[in-house]
């Protein structure tokens, strides 16, 4: 059995958030002497208005087929286009963006061929939002600086991207339904959050299920886990209680977890079922 460790703080050792966040003055400088709203260039450069501030304030990555047109579009004369290499290689780096306490579970998380989560607290980091992930560490206690805070959030956003690459690893999510009723952030979260889900869920990779509040019965009262294959190795469980996290490789206790997940399964909504409930939770039935 692992032992269980104390979380650490946040490294950095690689310095990556310090280029991107003197990029992001850099692309605000030249976007405020341009005359352009942080609108008019996301619309110029095929991004929403949102993520146009969140790169300004150093808080997710200007890919490069960004940094290309924002050249052009702020007349920049190449200084952004000179940065590429440089963020292509702290892209490289971005193992390093996690807390060393997560960091483990995060590597294998992103060489995963198959996920299998079930949440009964909150929705999977793989599922948030931003302005939900912004609202669960601006809750965090102790109380975290908004430095941490926008860091851990451009962390977690910066782990989706295993949603994209062709082919992709199969995932399958558990939420009970309390998670989805609980309006974390206010209103507008929470009904940005619910839409993300029909979303994700609707991927061919992905399966989501709901557990209703009205099943008597509970297999997995205990908390959340995660059972995760990364490509070419044996099935792993990962726990995570007040960010103590534990992984655990011992090959029956995985089983037993396992054999908890496929109880799960049967106690939930079907996935079209699933992704119906959240519509009508949404008024789109």
């Amino acid at each position: 059995m692992e032992k269980e460790v104390r979380p650490e703080r946040p490294a950095e050792s690689d310095g990556t958030a310090h280029l991107f966040r003197a990029l992001g003055k850099m692309i605000k400088v030249l976007r405020e002497h341009a005359g352009l709203s942080q609108k008019e260039l996301g619309l110029a450069t095929h991004c929403g208005e949102d993520l146009i501030s969140a790169m300004e304030r150093g808080v997710r990555t200007p890919q490069p087929e960004f940094l290309e047109l924002a050249d052009d579009v702020l007349s920049a004369g190449g200084l952004l286009r000179a940065t590429i290499g440089e963020v292509r290689e702290a892209l490289a780096k971005a193992r390093t963006r996690h807390p060393e306490w997560y960091r483990g579970y995060a590597n294998l998380e992103a060489a995963a061929s198959q996920l299998y989560d079930y949440n009964n607290q909150a929705v999977p980091g793989l599922l948030q939002t931003e302005a939900y992930a912004r609202a669960i560490f601006a809750q965090w206690r102790p109380l975290l600086s908004e430095e941490t805070v926008e860091k851990r959030v451009a962390d977690r956003l910066d782990r989706q991207k295993i949603f994209e690459p062709w082919p992709s690893p199969t995932f399958h999510f558990i939420l009970d339904e309390s998670v989805l009723m609980r309006p974390i952030g206010g209103r507008d979260v929470h009904r940005e959050q619910l839409q993300a889900l029909l979303r994700i869920g609707r991927l061919r990779t992905v399966q989501l299920q709901l557990v209703p509040l009205d099943r008597t019965e509970q297999p997995s009262i205990d908390g959340p886990f995660t059972l995760i294959t990364p490509r070419g190795k044996q099935q792993l469980a990962y726990l995570e209680i007040h960010t103590y996290p534990k992984l655990i490789t011992e090959p029956e206790e995985v089983r037993v977890l396992a054999v908890r997940y496929g109880i799960m399964q049967s106690v939930a909504l079907a996935p079209g079922e699933s992704l119906a409930a959240i519509e009508k939770m949404l008024g789109e039935r």
